[in-house]
């Protein structure tokens, strides 16, 4: 995400480092960088406008141009004025004293509203809660079948009354059934709409009064840039929402939308959808979001995805096995399998502190490598895979057909195999740091 907006203020920056000392001259001049590059990336104007005042205030100031790093000086202003403007901190979903708590989606056509209804409700699911989606689109086709199989997907109740009643009493109904039925959460999926069709629009306000939720969760598209800005403005304007998703943030996102809507509405960033699947979705963290776009990476999201995917005693036992070179071609496929629950392997190669986007932009990770490796891997039997050096040539052929590789293919993998081995070997001798769990392999 937000390539393009990374790499032009990474040039923006590097006028002032080129300088030893600044002057204020150096600082406008590079702030008319910084500001092409926020425009081009869809910002909103009047934002950018304010942004690059604040940020101008600060670094002409005695402290920045009297400093013997002044460039460092002038990032960290920038991030911490990125900071402010996406929220300075992350908003959590309020959970209401009385259950059950009640979240009302809303937003347009073709934003992934139904989809994110689903991953929501999932994320608070693994958090305990016993949540409820209330379909109450009954125009779009199928729509209510869509958030059937959202919901079958995650394991999660769906309540719908057909297409025949109106959302307003769905939804009342929906609130009444959770109550019935131990429900502490309710999703309600209404229909996406234009914001300009009033009688939609009032309808969103007539289910607001009968149900009073406890929050309006907006969905909007961060590839749309400004167009998401005005969108929201419409929405907060007519229903006071209390905060916003965006979705496709793993897509061309140029940054206007992640940038401009907490300033232009006042509410919160509080989700943003990475991916495709039911679990990609994260908790809004501007001081992150922040460090993303300067190119700092996320090592916090990083560590986050990792201890999620790692259990500690698994990653205690993984480490021994290291140590004692026990570790095997059967541990070997069970690390893959974690690292592919991780997510796309892309977006946590740009999580990297200090790694390049503009070279990731043409370097794509291929995954397909991954599905074949698991295919070498369960084409082996499980001596095999206990014993790697059992693996002669007439076991390579017979392994190459049944996973549909060659026998270079096995060969490759099998030195790839061993090189590691000895590699995590070195890196975990002496039991003074630990490669897996919550002790990393580097000092923070």
């Amino acid at each position: 995400m937000f390539q393009n907006l990374t790499e032009k203020l990474s040039n923006a920056f590097k006028k002032f480092k080129n300088k030893g000392k600044l002057t204020e001259a150096d600082v406008k001049e590079g702030m008319r960088e910084v500001k092409l590059a926020l425009l081009e990336a869809d910002v909103n104007f009047k934002v950018v406008k304010d942004f690059i005042k604040a940020v101008t205030e600060r670094a002409v100031g005695a402290e920045v141009l009297e400093s013997l790093l002044p460039a460092q000086q002038i990032v960290k202003i920038v991030n911490e004025e990125l900071i402010k403007l996406m929220g300075s901190e992350a908003s959590k979903l309020e959970i209401s004293s009385r259950p059950p708590t009640v979240v009302m989606m809303v937003g347009l056509q073709g934003a992934g509203k139904t989809t994110h209804t689903g991953k929501i409700a999932n994320m608070f699911k693994h958090k305990g809660k016993n949540p409820l989606l209330v379909a109450c689109d009954v125009y779009r086709p199928a729509a209510v079948d869509q958030l059937k199989i959202v919901g079958e997907s995650v394991n999660i109740p769906v309540f719908s009354m057909g297409t025949k009643i109106s959302p307003v009493e769905i939804a009342r109904a929906g609130i009444e059934h959770a109550k019935k039925n131990g429900h502490d959460m309710v999703f309600i999926d209404t229909a996406g709409r234009l914001h300009i069709d009033e009688e939609l629009m009032g309808e969103l306000v007539k289910i607001k009064e009968a149900v009073n939720p406890t929050e309006i969760l907006l969905v909007v598209d961060a590839m749309t840039g400004q167009d998401a800005v005005n969108v929201a403005k419409s929405f907060n304007d007519l229903l006071d929402i209390t905060g916003v998703v965006l979705t496709k943030m793993d897509g061309d996102t140029r940054g206007g939308a992640a940038l401009s809507v907490k300033y232009i509405t006042g509410k919160p960033i509080k989700f943003i959808g990475t991916g495709e699947k039911l679990d990609a979705i994260e908790l809004f963290h501007p001081d992150r979001m922040a460090s993303r776009i300067l190119g700092m990476g996320d090592i916090l999201s990083l560590i986050e995805k990792a201890e999620a995917a790692y259990d500690e005693k698994n990653a205690k036992e993984l480490e021994k096995k290291f140590r004692e070179q026990t570790f095997t071609l059967e541990d070997f496929l069970e690390q893959l399998r974690q690292l592919k629950k991780m997510g796309n392997l892309d977006q946590l190669l740009a999580m990297m502190p200090g790694m390049n986007t503009g070279a990731l932009k043409n370097a794509q990770v291929d995954e397909k490598q991954m599905v074949k490796i698991e295919a070498i891997i369960l084409s082996m039997t499980p001596e095999e895979r206990l014993k790697p050096d059992l693996i002669n040539g007439s076991r390579r052929r017979r392994i190459a057909k049944g996973s549909g590789t060659t026998v270079e293919d096995i060969n490759k993998l099998l030195r790839q195999f061993d090189q590691m081995k000895k590699m995590m070997k070195q890196l975990s001798g002496g039991g003074k740091r630990r490669m897996f769990g919550k002790k990393l392999p580097f000092n923070m």
